[in-house]
């Protein structure tokens, strides 16, 4: 059974609009786009946290490992997005993020995703632990 996640349960907040490119053949938001979106919105996120977004370069980055993702309805072009984040998980390498688009106002989840991240250092090509911002923004030790 999947728990559908509720504004409440989000600790950053992001907007984005659908584009007219993002329908496909049946006239609503194809499901890749919405990818895209949480894309976006986990890269300003982390821009926040100090990781660069010059990853060829950084000491501080992360890998997406895996994705998990749930659709819950459609919608259709054109429409305001609010997607939120949160840190559940912290592993010693690794954390989940979740990650809920919801329409506008937050009312109503449209999907969720949990992705799992690996810290990573691009200069020395190796996993790092989670840094402790992360763990402190999650609340989590």
């Amino acid at each position: 059974m999947i728990i559908k996640a509720k504004p409440e349960d989000f600790i950053f907040w992001t907007k984005a609009k659908t584009r007219w490119g993002d329908m496909d053949g049946l006239r609503h938001i194809n499901h890749a786009a919405y990818l895209s979106y949480m894309e976006t919105a986990r890269m300003e996120w982390l821009e926040q946290l100090g990781f660069g977004n010059e990853r060829w370069n950084s000491e501080l980055g992360v890998i997406l490992a895996s994705a998990k993702v749930d659709y819950f309805s459609q919608i259709h072009h054109p429409e305001e997005l609010d997607i939120g984040l949160a840190v559940p998980k912290i592993g010693r390498t690794s954390f989940d993020l979740l990650t809920g688009i919801f329409n506008k106002g937050k009312s109503k989840i449209i999907v969720q995703a949990v992705f799992v991240l690996v810290t990573f250092n691009y200069n020395q090509n190796k996993s790092i632990p989670v840094p402790k911002n992360i763990h402190t923004l999650s609340g989590k030790k």
